[in-house]
């Protein structure tokens, strides 16, 4: 009897797939970076019995028609946006990610994002790049100190907590806001929040909720001279009215890991100065990646086995 058949969306190193060694034949799609055509993974979907991607795979009714073996997606990611919960509970296949892999990089990621936008870290690199520097220019490129200002997080799970403890030892305040509300001196209402923090960092799913959460009234809800910091994802920040707070001069800048309809790119945001712009790379760390993938193997070797997988996104009974 054959093997079940796993495809990995793009190419993985050999140790990342031991545990279905010897449970199943394993696909891989490209290499430097890539991953497969969606037109690809429909044509080998139906000898598919798990596939691993990198969250980039829209689970639809239309790939799991194709896919009549198929017995779990797992996503190289902490996100779940891709995948309908109900719509694989009514098919039988268990959909995974990985939300522990990512957070650490992707609050380190932010300080990073947080520091070049106050520092204007990119904008300096770019002047010294078209060789415009040509003597010390103090009180030119003066930032603002981190310290005591007030960093508004949305979105308190490992990441908001983890981004919270780095932010403390640059001696910043903290607030936050999520979903359920707290008994803590440092919680706020979104609206509350908005309007006594100086930076404001996203770090919430994407959901019919957090759509467009950051819009054009909120954004003006926010202190004037904030910083926005997005490391959500693109479509929880209304783009245009964003391009619109910074044009007006209320908000000081932004910086964007994440992008509405990545990876397109408000023209308007590429050639403003105080937006530091990044190509949704926050949580990519050589560990991170690494965790992530072997524990993507590690779900579908389980499923592979009849067993429960360690991280689902929904519940098969």
């Amino acid at each position: 009897m054959p093997l079940p058949v796993v495809l990995s969306t793009n190419e993985v190193p050999d140790d990342v797939m031991e545990p279905v060694q010897g449970l199943a034949t394993v696909l891989q799609g490209p290499g430097g970076g890539l991953t497969m055509p969606r037109a690809e993974v429909l044509d080998l979907a139906p000898q598919l019995s798990a596939i691993v991607n990198q969250g980039e795979l829209d689970v639809d009714e239309e790939l799991l028609d194709s896919a009549p073996l198929l017995r779990v997606i797992a996503n190289v990611a902490a996100g779940f946006n891709n995948m309908d919960p109900d719509l694989l509970n009514a098919r039988g296949v268990w959909g995974c990610n990985t939300p522990d892999a990512f957070y650490e990089s992707t609050a380190d990621f932010t300080m990073a994002m947080i520091l070049a936008a106050v520092r204007m870290l990119a904008l300096g690199d770019r002047y010294i790049r078209a060789d415009r520097w040509k003597r010390f220019e103090p009180g030119v490129w003066d930032g603002v100190l981190l310290r005591d200002k007030v960093l508004g997080i949305v979105g308190y799970g490992r990441t908001g907590k983890a981004v919270a403890q780095r932010a403390r030892a640059f001696g910043m305040r903290i607030l936050y806001t999520r979903r359920s509300v707290q008994d803590d001196p440092e919680y706020r209402t979104l609206e509350a929040l908005l309007v006594e923090a100086d930076i404001v960092s996203l770090h919430t799913p994407l959901t019919e909720e957090t759509q467009h959460l950051i819009d054009a009234e909120r954004l003006q809800a926010m202190k004037r001279g904030a910083w926005l910091i997005n490391m959500a994802r693109g479509p929880v920040v209304d783009e245009e009215a964003l391009v619109q707070a910074l044009q007006s001069g209320h908000l000081a800048g932004a910086a964007l890991d994440v992008f509405e309809e990545e990876p397109i790119v408000h023209p308007a945001l590429l050639s403003m100065d105080n937006v530091v712009l990044a190509p949704h790379v926050g949580g990519g760390t050589q560990e991170a990646r690494y965790m992530s993938r072997r524990q993507c193997f590690e779900n579908v070797a389980l499923v592979l086995r009849g067993e429960r997988p360690l991280t689902p996104v929904n519940e098969l009974s």
